[in-house]
């Protein structure tokens, strides 16, 4: 009799896995009780996003998992802040595209209701970093963007870029290649 139950347990399980996985993970989530979301901790993630000058701790909305791997951070981008497009600009680098051969596992991504039922885009906006990988909790995404936005991050004089190319040619060769190493091939 046991055995019967076994393959009907695993019949359904494997059916619910293929043709419901959203509704899957929640059912064995909350049956088993998982532990994995409990590895999840966005509170490093959440105080270094306080510190980002053009989103603080007021624009940051919700944060959370499907119960095993998959995670989100969702907030807003102050659209008034002198250095939001950079923040975007800085944020889209190193979360979709830092190297074109080795991307991260995640997405930096716009979201947002109807525009037709709410208001302008500085209200209703919003910005959503998502992972789907097992090895990529929030914790290594902080450390990613520790190590490659400005430093410190709550210092808006290191978020300034200098965009005028002219410049470039007051350097010399060797600290510009310390700022972009020369192709080796």
């Amino acid at each position: 009799m046991q055995r019967f139950v076994n393959q009907i347990f695993e019949s359904f399980h494997a059916f619910m896995q293929l043709s419901m996985p959203d509704v899957y993970a929640k059912i064995f989530f909350f049956v088993t009780g998982s532990s994995r979301v409990s590895d999840l901790s966005f509170d490093r993630l959440h105080q270094f996003f306080c510190k980002v000058p053009s989103i603080q701790e007021a624009f940051i909305d919700a944060y959370g998992s499907d119960g095993q791997h998959a995670w989100w951070f969702k907030f807003q981008i102050n659209v008034e802040h002198p250095l939001a497009w950079q923040t975007v600009q800085e944020l889209g680098h190193v979360l979709n595209y830092i190297s074109k051969n080795e991307r991260l596992p995640t997405q930096f991504l716009p979201v947002s209701p109807p525009p037709y039922m709410n208001g302008e885009a500085k209200d209703f906006l919003a910005w959503v970093i998502q992972c789907n990988h097992p090895d990529f909790p929030p914790d290594v995404v902080c450390d990613w963007l520790e190590a490659r936005l400005p430093q410190p991050v709550e210092d808006e004089s290191q978020w300034k870029i200098k965009t005028d190319l002219s410049e470039l040619d007051k350097i010399k060769d060797a600290d510009l290649d310390k700022l972009v190493p020369p192709n080796p091939q």
